[in-house]
């Protein structure tokens, strides 16, 4: 494995990492979420390159990560439910997807050629110091091979990627370790268009009423995350297992105890945090995964969202 391209985040790294994005490269940036692969949101060819590195369909649009909510006002057309959420949750684990400007800059390849942009503004102080220096727009998405585990360290980066990127800035374990809520707000009724990590209670008392729940055509997404096969091992899953069968890795919750406990004390933020680190060892061990079943409520949403998706073949 090239350790040599983790870097620690330090001046020259960040003044390495911007040389690479300014020739069209792409580099590993952690976010609170998980592990991004960052581009030049404002360059086709860059975008381009970051699609067939990832080997992701160019239908699925990729989210702007930008500085903050000033940033958004040039790219977007925010609504007051937008602009709303921007301000109780940015930084943070929430992209909003809403109508592009006439200023946008982000390009029409990162977007799918879709008329919408999704912006968010990520919590994480190594990704912040990029964006400040950088200037512009970023795509982030995670930083692995398109439908397989997201990464959740500089390491899973280099293991999945190599030497299609240019260099990994090290952050640590990502805080969250879901990747983030997504709240399409192109018209008067938000809608979560997926599950992550912001709860959706929490989204819901800041607008004052229900979120609506997406009915997308997973053949047609107009946001990242919607395919109907995505965040996968390479193990086959089984769900809500009470006990593991032969021949099975086991990841459990709560009272439900396996090889690997996601929360041994059902503390559902814990899970969420473990979730995609334990399915990356797990992974390396066992043909087939049994999972415990995780409580639908709170973040249990958007791991179960998670798992689902993993499984599905």
């Amino acid at each position: 494995m090239p350790t040599a391209l983790i870097r620690f985040p330090d001046d020259d790294a960040l003044a390495a990492a911007c040389r690479s994005l300014a020739a069209g490269g792409l580099v590993g940036m952690p976010t609170e979420t998980v592990y991004g692969l960052a581009a030049d949101a404002t360059s086709d060819a860059a975008v381009a390159k970051l699609y067939a590195a990832k080997g992701r369909p160019r239908f699925n649009p990729l989210i702007a990560h930008i500085r903050a909510l000033d940033v958004a006002e040039t790219q977007g057309l925010l609504s007051d439910d937008a602009r709303r959420l921007a301000r109780r949750f940015w930084p943070g684990p929430l992209t909003l997807v809403v109508p592009i400007s006439q200023s946008t800059t982000v390009c029409s390849l990162a977007r799918a050629g879709l008329t919408t942009l999704a912006l968010r503004v990520p919590d994480h102080p190594v990704a912040q110091d990029l964006l400040d220096r950088w200037g512009v727009p970023l795509v982030a998405p995670s930083a692995n091979p398109s439908g397989q585990l997201s990464p959740v360290s500089a390491e899973a980066v280099v293991a999945g990627l190599g030497d299609r990127i240019d260099l990994v800035l090290e952050g640590g374990a990502p805080r969250v370790g879901l990747e983030s809520t997504i709240v399409d707000c192109t018209s008067d009724e938000p809608v979560m268009l997926r599950p992550g990590g912001l709860d959706r209670a929490e989204l819901e008392a800041a607008l004052g009423r229900p979120l609506k729940s997406a009915s997308g055509d997973p053949n047609a997404p107009n946001a990242p995350g919607q395919l109907l096969r995505h965040y996968a091992p390479r193990a086959s899953l089984r769900l809500s297992a009470k006990q593991k069968e032969l021949g099975e890795g086991m990841l459990g919750f709560g009272t439900v105890d396996g090889d690997l406990n996601l929360s041994a004390s059902g503390n559902l933020q814990e899970a969420a945090a473990n979730l995609f680190a334990m399915l990356h060892s797990l992974d390396g061990m066992f043909d087939r995964i049994a999972v415990a079943p995780v409580p639908d409520q709170g973040l249990g949403e958007a791991i179960n969202d998670r798992l689902k998706r993993a499984a599905a073949r």
